[in-house]
Protein backbone atom coordinates (compact mmCIF):
# COMPACT_ATOMS: atom_id res chain seq x y z
CA UNK A 1 0.00 0.00 0.00
CA UNK A 2 3.00 2.26 -0.17
CA UNK A 3 2.79 5.43 -2.16
CA UNK A 4 -0.90 5.28 -3.03
CA UNK A 5 -2.06 8.60 -1.60
CA UNK A 6 0.03 11.15 -3.40
CA UNK A 7 2.48 11.14 -6.26
CA UNK A 8 5.88 10.93 -4.60
CA UNK A 9 9.33 11.93 -5.68
CA UNK A 10 11.01 9.28 -7.80
CA UNK A 11 14.12 8.09 -6.03
CA UNK A 12 16.95 5.84 -7.17
CA UNK A 13 18.20 3.26 -4.66
CA UNK A 14 21.69 4.79 -4.60
CA UNK A 15 20.46 8.36 -4.28
CA UNK A 16 20.80 10.35 -1.06
CA UNK A 17 17.33 11.90 -0.66
CA UNK A 18 16.89 15.64 -0.17
CA UNK A 19 15.72 15.12 3.42
CA UNK A 20 19.00 13.47 4.48
CA UNK A 21 20.58 16.84 5.17
CA UNK A 22 21.93 15.57 8.50
CA UNK A 23 23.15 12.11 7.48
CA UNK A 24 24.50 10.29 4.43
CA UNK A 25 21.92 7.61 3.79
CA UNK A 26 20.81 6.34 0.43
CA UNK A 27 17.24 5.34 -0.35
CA UNK A 28 18.37 1.72 -0.14
CA UNK A 29 19.98 2.35 3.29
CA UNK A 30 16.75 3.86 4.60
CA UNK A 31 14.70 0.87 3.42
CA UNK A 32 17.24 -1.52 4.97
CA UNK A 33 17.21 0.29 8.30
CA UNK A 34 13.42 0.27 8.44
CA UNK A 35 13.48 -3.50 7.84
CA UNK A 36 16.24 -4.27 10.31
CA UNK A 37 15.64 -1.87 13.20
CA UNK A 38 13.30 -2.87 15.98
CA UNK A 39 11.81 -1.28 19.05
CA UNK A 40 12.70 2.25 19.97
CA UNK A 41 15.40 2.48 17.30
CA UNK A 42 12.83 1.83 14.57
CA UNK A 43 10.41 4.29 16.16
CA UNK A 44 13.06 7.02 16.27
CA UNK A 45 14.10 6.35 12.68
CA UNK A 46 10.49 6.32 11.45
CA UNK A 47 9.84 9.59 13.32
CA UNK A 48 12.87 11.10 11.59
CA UNK A 49 11.51 10.10 8.14
CA UNK A 50 8.09 11.52 9.03
CA UNK A 51 9.63 14.76 10.28
CA UNK A 52 12.12 15.37 7.47
CA UNK A 53 10.50 13.98 4.31
CA UNK A 54 7.63 15.68 2.53
CA UNK A 55 4.28 14.04 3.29
CA UNK A 56 4.04 12.54 -0.18
CA UNK A 57 7.52 10.99 0.15
CA UNK A 58 7.00 9.39 3.56
CA UNK A 59 4.97 6.71 1.78
CA UNK A 60 7.99 5.65 -0.27
CA UNK A 61 9.46 4.36 3.00
CA UNK A 62 6.54 3.66 5.34
CA UNK A 63 2.98 2.46 4.93
CA UNK A 64 -0.04 4.09 6.60
CA UNK A 65 -0.60 0.85 8.53
CA UNK A 66 2.97 0.90 9.86
CA UNK A 67 2.58 4.51 10.97
CA UNK A 68 -0.77 3.76 12.62
CA UNK A 69 0.59 0.61 14.32
CA UNK A 70 3.43 2.60 15.85
CA UNK A 71 1.64 5.90 16.28
CA UNK A 72 1.27 5.83 20.08
CA UNK A 73 5.06 5.49 20.30
CA UNK A 74 5.76 7.94 17.48
CA UNK A 75 3.74 10.62 19.28
CA UNK A 76 6.28 10.56 22.12
CA UNK A 77 8.78 12.29 19.85
CA UNK A 78 7.16 15.57 18.97
CA UNK A 79 8.44 17.53 16.07
CA UNK A 80 7.22 20.43 14.06
CA UNK A 81 4.89 18.12 12.11
CA UNK A 82 3.37 16.04 14.92
CA UNK A 83 0.09 18.01 15.12
CA UNK A 84 -0.30 17.44 11.37
CA UNK A 85 0.36 13.71 11.77
CA UNK A 86 -2.08 13.42 14.68
CA UNK A 87 -4.78 15.06 12.56
CA UNK A 88 -4.09 12.92 9.46
CA UNK A 89 -3.85 9.62 11.29
CA UNK A 90 -6.93 10.43 13.38
CA UNK A 91 -8.99 11.20 10.28
CA UNK A 92 -7.73 8.14 8.41
CA UNK A 93 -8.63 6.00 11.42
CA UNK A 94 -12.13 7.54 11.57
CA UNK A 95 -12.58 6.78 7.87
CA UNK A 96 -11.35 3.20 8.27
CA UNK A 97 -8.25 3.77 6.14
CA UNK A 98 -5.87 2.47 8.83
Amino acid sequence: MKNTFYKSTIFNDDQIPYFCWDRKLTVKNIHQKLKELTGIKRILFSAWVMREAAFRDVWVFLTPREVWRDFSELKRFPGRKMAFWEYIMGKWHELGKV
